[in-house]
């Protein structure tokens, strides 16, 4: 037996359907955004307007990096429990929606920590908090997923936590808030979405359902994703949009595989952004996978739904694709110095083989992901 979910209550989609916060019966809502993109895009003051216009109070908890860690979510925790909110609403990329759905379970809970939340010790479900995911990147699709990624600095590790707690109540998927989007974070989060829906296609718990998503995700990204990065259309960038949601859907009731195992560690240490790490691994860990016949298979299948023949030329394709995105060919072009790469590499290639390598549909020794890392740094 097999439960299958697929996000919370409802996705809303379409332009200006930020529009659908005014629906919220909030009367005291705590908004969790990132650096200064969103407030200078207006959207956050967009947000407060279309609250304040319900009667609702807000407060705005901004700041949260790329790879958040603990201590930013015990921050904003503090904050959220001066403000008592109603309803969370996290605007921004992943990583604002991230450490939202852990302050949001943490609120709910105060008896939660950490060392709790590690060791799997977490609800399935929340109490009380209504939570609203407003993602304005397109590639995590944590706005449907149960896995928030966290950064323990003290282990230097990016950690996926993961229960259905995390799932937020209501996700908007407005393409106007992508529209603002850097070049190099259009290609590095439809990166991560391409990751997600191929580790979801080959992962061994694929299934009828999953396999359909993931699969019509990949088809639509490699379709609609360099023209939202070349063109910038507002049609694009709605397709992307909503084929990185579709991804998110598959790989949250599959897993995912080596390329995100890889890109954890690596984050944790060099503190990249995930996506590009995604990008960047994802060829390696396909030509180890493989190997295997049933993943040489369903990548054959893949390759088909682009247009290619044979598993060989869906990874020319991944780097075809990268090279057209303007990703770095390798770690060291992302600027990861030799001396900082060889430091600590043993520990580097154990953090590797946790997470999401634990259900990687072909097994990897710590010999074959020293090579693998080794290949990637150089671009061999």
């Amino acid at each position: 037996m097999k439960k299958i979910m697929l996000g919370g209550q409802a996705i809303i989609t379409g332009c200006g359907s930020i529009a659908e916060l005014g629906n919220s019966n909030a009367k005291r809502a705590f908004i969790v955004t990132g650096g200064s993109a969103m407030q200078n895009s207006g959207v956050i003051a967009k947000i407060e307007t279309i609250l304040h216009d319900i009667g609702c109070q807000t407060l705005v908890y901004g700041g949260i990096s790329k790879n958040p860690d603990t201590q930013t979510v015990l921050d904003g925790l503090v904050k959220m429990r001066e403000f008592e909110p109603d309803v969370l609403v996290a605007v921004g990329g992943g990583s604002s929606i991230d450490a939202a759905k852990v302050m949001a379970l943490f609120y709910d809970y105060p008896e939660l920590d950490f060392a709790r939340a590690q060791a799997g010790e977490l609800p399935s479900a929340r109490k009380n908090l209504r939570f609203i995911a407003v993602p304005s990147t397109s590639g995590t699709g944590t706005e449907v997923t149960k896995a928030a990624v966290i950064t323990f600095r003290e282990i230097d590790l990016k950690v996926g936590l993961k229960t259905p707690a995390f799932i937020p109540d209501l996700a908007i998927l407005d393409a106007d808030l992508t529209m603002t989007m850097p070049d190099n974070v259009v290609a590095e989060t439809g990166m991560d979405a391409v990751t997600h829906a191929v580790e979801s296609y080959i992962n061994k718990n694929s299934d009828e359902f999953t396999s359909c998503l993931a699969q019509g995700a990949v088809a639509g990204l490699f379709a609609w994703l360099p023209v939202s990065f070349k063109e910038k259309t507002e049609e694009s960038r709605g397709k992307v949009h909503y084929y990185q949601c579709i991804a998110g859907l598959a790989f949250d009731n599959t897993g995912l595989g080596m390329a995100h195992g890889i890109s954890h560690a690596l984050g944790g240490k060099f503190n990249l952004g995930h996506g590009l790490l995604n990008a960047i691994a994802l060829p390696y860990v396909l030509e180890h996978n493989a190997q295997d016949s049933t993943v040489a298979s369903r990548l054959d299948e893949l390759a088909q739904s682009i247009g290619r023949k044979g598993w060989q030329q869906f990874i020319a394709a991944v780097k075809e694709l990268n090279q057209l995105l303007i990703i770095p060919e390798n770690l060291a072009q992302a600027g990861i110095r030799e001396a900082q790469f060889r430091e600590g590499f043993e520990q580097l290639v154990a953090n590797c083989l946790k997470g999401s390598t634990r259900v990687n549909p072909v097994p990897a020794t710590p010999d074959q992901v020293s090579r693998m890392l080794q290949k990637m740094y150089a671009g061999k």
